[in-house]
């Protein structure tokens, strides 16, 4: 797998260095003083490339000039993260249909950036990560957890058996979101823009929350409505 970008790079490096085969930089690149120093630190290969040579191998992607081979994304064990659900107050974000790899980038960067998340995604008809993924997460993606399950109804079943309260994000109908005081743990459902939350998971769900529009014809895509519900649980976990 490959990481693009400065960010994507340097946090790598910050976070989890082993993970790293080999660091690219493009000749003439401002930083690439920097980036050779930190990749010397911990034994990273690095080369320096001709423009030439860093477009043909970002293949029209936006590389920043920088870019990083890496080993391929390890999923967390499912079991382990309801541990850290008791023991470390971490929060749960089922996502469930999710398939643009842009949208799982961007809920990955922002739970990253609030913390204490992690996300749970199926097997089947769902987004994995991908190169794409961790480009748009910018790094993010070296402190959310992600783990893949076989079953994501099954998966919430065995969360609500460790107290976790399941609340389902839904377009209208929910309860309103600047008026409902979470129970904690809690675990977010998001369902696909397309097609919402599966009915068998709506079942599963205990409470099902809104976010208040100004247009009702207008609808958040699931990266921001994922972002803006997890500010307001992180909001919220704070004052408990």
């Amino acid at each position: 797998m490959r990481l693009y970008g400065k960010n994507s790079v340097l946090e790598r490096i910050k976070a989890n260095p082993k993970t790293i085969h080999r660091i690219l930089v493009q000749e003439g690149h401002a930083d690439a003083g920097y980036v050779r120093s930190k990749a010397s630190k911990w034994g990273i290969a690095f080369q320096l490339i001709p423009q030439s040579k860093m477009q043909k191998i970002a293949r029209g992607i936006n590389s920043q000039g920088i870019l990083a081979e890496v080993e391929d994304f390890c999923y967390a064990d499912y079991g382990e993260l309801l541990e850290r659900v008791e023991n470390e107050n971490l929060s749960l974000v089922f996502l469930d249909g999710l398939m643009d790899p842009q949208n799982l980038g961007v809920i990955i960067r922002s739970l990253a950036c609030l913390g204490e998340f992690a996300i749970v995604l199926p097997r089947k008809d769902s987004v994995d990560m991908t190169d794409s993924v961790f480009r748009v997460a910018s790094g993010g993606d070296n402190y959310v957890s992600v783990a893949k399950v076989a079953n994501l109804s099954h998966a919430i079943s065995e969360a609500k058996k460790h107290g976790v309260s399941i609340v389902g994000a839904v377009t209208e109908q929910g309860e309103d979101l600047t008026q409902l005081n979470f129970m904690f743990p809690v675990g977010l459902v998001v369902g696909s823009e397309q097609k919402g939350i599966r009915d068998i998971i709506k079942n599963q769900l205990h409470v099902k929350v809104t976010i208040p529009m100004k247009q009702p014809r207008l609808s958040f895509n699931a990266a921001q409505a994922t972002t803006i519900l997890c500010y307001e649980i992180a909001k919220q976990k704070k004052k408990k």
